[in-house]
């Protein structure tokens, strides 16, 4: 019987061992911060940080809740210019498609717009200032992606709770989604990205999941478990998630497996204080905007 109770104590304290080593792995992630790496010019202090792309010269744009919300930053992160002042009511989601335009959405004007990657208007969806349900209004659309004909997909997004889908030209094609918690249904479609296969990736938020759809609108899977707040499809073919619920950043295979996960809420140099929209470059590095830190921060994979 005293062996019994020995093994037993031994295998507890293992289990223990093992439960704090587990968690410290967790949380260490596979990624580095790289504290204060944008150059910003003197007298520019960041205001909400909501989305962030990369061009295909390697250079940043952050989209901000400041006087110019939009903020170009060369693949050295020097500050090279700035624009939007007056033109957004509550900038939100900003994608930049492979002509090299900037979408950027608006949740307070009602519109999915697009830019020159210096700031010239040349399309504008949605009916400004004036929400609704029918296909030339959004309300308070989140999020955008392209597929390979570039045709535009909206998430919207907190008021309409559905995917509509454009043409490059702006030409309505069609839609799905209405609010609840079954399959295709949302609460909150706050992001959506479309993978190497085609697969349409929502980002259910107040679900706490991921939907996948074929190109037929077809639900193809859900993955649970987290707030994704933001999605990007990694150049390493994985799929990272910003959870402005738990504060972390989340790194999923594309059948939706959690590979490793990072963060916890705080304004250190990797912590988070409600992760926002995220992108990976083609080094491997992850920049990740946060709402309340009012920060962008840049990660970079560890030594191995």
């Amino acid at each position: 019987m005293r062996l019994v109770h020995i093994l037993a104590a031994r295998l507890f304290h293992l289990a223990i061992v093992f439960a704090i080593c587990g968690t410290a792995f967790a949380s260490a992630g596979e990624f580095a911060p790289v504290p204060d790496f944008l150059q910003l010019p003197k007298g520019l202090e960041l205001a909400p940080c909501s989305a962030v792309d990369i061009d295909t010269s390697g250079g940043l744009y952050v989209l901000h809740r400041g006087k110019t919300p939009v903020l170009y930053f060369d693949k050295q992160h020097q500050f090279v210019r700035s624009w939007g002042e007056g033109l957004f009511g509550k900038p939100h989601g900003l994608r930049i498609d492979r002509q090299g335009n900037v979408w950027i959405t608006d949740i307070v004007r009602h519109v999915v717009q697009k830019y020159t990657l210096a700031g010239k208007l040349l399309l504008s969806l949605g009916t400004i200032d004036k929400p609704g349900t029918s296909i030339d209004h959004f309300d308070r659309p989140a999020d955008i992606a392209f597929d390979t004909a570039d045709n535009v997909y909206v998430a919207d997004g907190y008021g309409n709770t559905r995917v509509i889908v454009f043409d490059k030209n702006g030409k309505y094609l069609r839609q799905w989604g209405k609010p609840g918690d079954g399959p295709g249904e949302f609460n909150v479609p706050h992001a959506i990205c479309i993978d190497r296969k085609g697969r349409i990736l929502v980002g259910d938020r107040d679900n706490s999941r991921i939907q996948v759809f074929d190109a037929e609108e077809k639900l193809l899977a859900m993955w649970k478990g987290f707030a994704p707040y933001g999605l990007a499809l990694g150049t390493d073919d994985r799929l990272y998630v910003a959870d402005g619920v738990a504060h972390e950043v989340l790194v999923l295979d594309l059948e939706g497996e959690i590979l490793d996960r990072f963060g916890v809420k705080g304004d250190k140099p990797g912590d988070f204080n409600v992760p926002h929209m995220l992108v990976q470059g083609a080094d491997k590095a992850l920049y990740v905007t946060e709402i309340e830190s009012k920060r962008v921060q840049k990660f970079v994979p560890k030594a191995k």
